[in-house]
């Protein structure tokens, strides 16, 4: 240890604070938070450390440190010190999965809207939602139950909305403040937990319908209800009460530690998500880094509780966003909570296993690709290409790797049926349309990400529809070719721009591997349909040979070189004449010389 840090160190003050780490070059590496700075810092430069702290103490080679008046307000500072330096030995978090929220908006006429941000704007939201499907579900519910206006930009006169009583119309109608703070506060009882209310309410109002022979009124009511049940109350319960809380356990092992949070949402467990990444510095310390960056952006969207392990500092978190925050120390919730740390070491026993295995390489590119584009690791990862040579029987074509590598019997080929000639946009809206509307209408399980095979505008073509269309907000990321048709960059976000990846990576290597076997495969569809077009097309020119007729040509011979080879006797086996027979021979045969 050199002198000037010796000196630093002797004159540190005993308060709380923050402590940034530099290497020899001036960079800040590491980023600290402690309740006693003199403590904390010293205790780098003496004892033993495992590897990985060691690693970290061998490059500092000098650092500062900031005095804060409490142990909250250094939490807060380390967490925005990191996302200032993103220093190379702190925990970040790298929003591995955003999750969507429902919406309402903070507007004179407010209105329901499905998000991933969860930003400062005086909104109310919702959730988050198991994934983009469950949250539409609620959302239509919402929808046909409670009039908000359904449109982003007021119409000059009233929609469809209007007519099936499903919207007050401000477009052309004056709707009192008053009135749409009832709706409002309507809404949010039922997201709250209040839906059981709800059903009961309606359930009284369809018997008095009915009482009063309204059986139109008491069916749709009936509906109502129904509708209610259908998507409110699938989830199996968990809980016996109805608090919105997140469970969050953590497990370290190798230098890798790995973070679960499980979302319980109406006293049902709705969703978890896993991060695992290196780290550097005291696993407790790291673990509320970590989690403290995790609830920085989502201050508007808070639940009512969280549980968090034992080790570590609730009353910090508690203090900072305003809500009760637990380290259980026995009963259901302690239970909770090593359920989730319990996922997390088997979650972590799965990372080595198969990080051990020859295919490790292909694995761990899936991963950094998840870590590169911050949506989590794209176990499945669904890519498409259009192809239309010449402006002629435009086709697309998708191929499916799942955990990097390719699932073939998940492969699909699409006809362009609605684009006339070399329109790549609409080909890629057409297709992004009829793939993801099955998916949901057959409840199929979603890609993690979608590569397209072209630049901006082919992403924004396919993430309008996803999005705007269809309510999906799956990750959508396009491969972009050099003057040489080779693969030369990644482009992803809205707008779509290049995402700094290395061309000697494993993950561009495996961005090639999918973009030449889409490639591939959307040709060969290409082919295969011209090729049929062009042989049936050659039939069509003789008098006599209609569409039935030519299926049945080349069901029975299988193509123009047989039927061209034939005899007469061939052809009356399927019942045409000798006269047509040999015109067909005729026909071929010249077209051959």
């Amino acid at each position: 240890m050199n002198s000037s840090l010796k000196d630093k160190l002797a004159v540190l003050p005993e308060k709380p604070g923050c402590y940034l780490m530099k290497n020899k070059d001036g960079d800040i590496i590491y980023v600290g938070k402690a309740k006693v700075l003199k403590n904390r810092v010293r205790s780098y430069f003496t004892g033993s450390h495992d590897g990985k702290t060691q690693l970290l103490v061998s490059e500092i080679a000098d650092f500062e440190y900031i005095v804060v008046s409490s142990a909250i307000e250094a939490l807060i500072l380390e967490c925005n010190l990191i996302k200032q330096h993103n220093p190379r030995y702190n925990v970040m978090l790298k929003d591995d999965k955003t999750y969507p929220y429902i919406k309402i908006t903070n507007e004179k006429h407010p209105r329901l809207e499905i998000t991933r941000k969860v930003v400062k704007d005086k909104a109310r939201y919702f959730g988050p939602y198991a994934n983009a499907g469950a949250a539409s579900e609620v959302k239509k519910l919402l929808d046909r139950l409670y009039p908000l206006r359904k449109c982003k930009t007021l119409p000059k006169q009233v929609c469809l909305y209007y007519h099936l009583g499903q919207c007050l119309a401000p477009c052309v109608h004056e709707v009192p403040a008053e009135e749409n703070q009832r709706l409002v506060e309507e809404i949010c009882r039922f997201l709250d937990g209040g839906h059981e209310e709800v059903k009961r309410e309606l359930t009284e109002k369809m018997l008095q319908a009915a009482e009063n022979m309204e059986f139109e009124r008491a069916k749709e009511l009936r509906d109502q209800i129904r509708s209610i049940e259908a998507v409110m109350e699938k989830q199996k319960v968990t809980f016996t009460d109805t608090v919105d809380r997140d469970i969050i356990g953590f497990a370290v092992d190798k230098g890798w530690m790995c973070v679960q949070i499980f979302y319980m949402r109406q006293g049902k467990m709705i969703e978890r998500e896993t991060t695992s990444f290196p780290f550097y510095g005291d696993e407790a310390e790291d673990f509320m880094s970590y989690v403290t960056q995790f609830y920085y952006d989502k201050q508007n969207a808070l639940p009512k509780e969280i549980l968090l392990p034992e080790q570590s500092e609730p009353e910090l978190l508690a203090e900072w966003l305003g809500v009760k925050v637990y380290a259980p120390k026995r009963g259901k919730k302690r239970e909770l909570v090593q359920m989730a740390s319990e996922n997390a070491r088997i979650a972590l026993q799965e990372k080595f296993a198969l990080m051990s295995k020859d295919d490790a390489r292909t694995i761990q590119a899936v991963h950094n690709l998840g870590h590169v584009l911050g949506i989590g690791t794209p176990h499945r990862i669904e890519a498409f290409d259009n192809s239309n040579i010449q402006g002629t029987e435009p086709v697309s074509a998708m191929v499916v790797f799942t955990d990097g590598r390719p699932d073939k019997k998940e492969y699909r080929k699409f006809k362009i049926k609605s684009v006339e000639g070399p329109d790549d946009y609409g080909a890629m809206r057409e297709v992004i349309r009829r793939r993801y509307t099955r998916l949901l209408k057959e409840n199929q399980p979603l890609p993690d990400l979608i590569v397209i095979d072209g630049g901006k505008g082919q992403i924004s073509a396919a993430m309008d529809v996803l999005e705007n269309e269809l309510g999906l907000y799956i990750p959508v990321c396009g491969l972009a070719k050099d003057e040489k048709h080779r693969t030369a960059q990644l482009l992803y976000g809205d707008p779509p721009e290049p995402v700094g990846l290395r061309r000697d990576s494993y993950e561009f290597y495996l961005l090639q591997r999918i973009q030449d076997e889409v490639h591939r495969f959307a040709i060969t569809f290409h082919r295969q349909a011209r090729s049929r077009t062009m042989l049936s097309s050659r039939l069509d020119e003789i008098p006599g040979v209609g569409e039935k007729r030519r299926k049945l040509l080349f069901q029975h011979f299988g193509s123009l070189k047989k039927m061209r080879e034939a005899t007469v006797e061939d052809f009356r086996q399927i019942g045409i004449g000798d006269k047509l027979a040999r015109e067909i021979i005729r026909h071929l045969r010249q077209m051959e010389t």
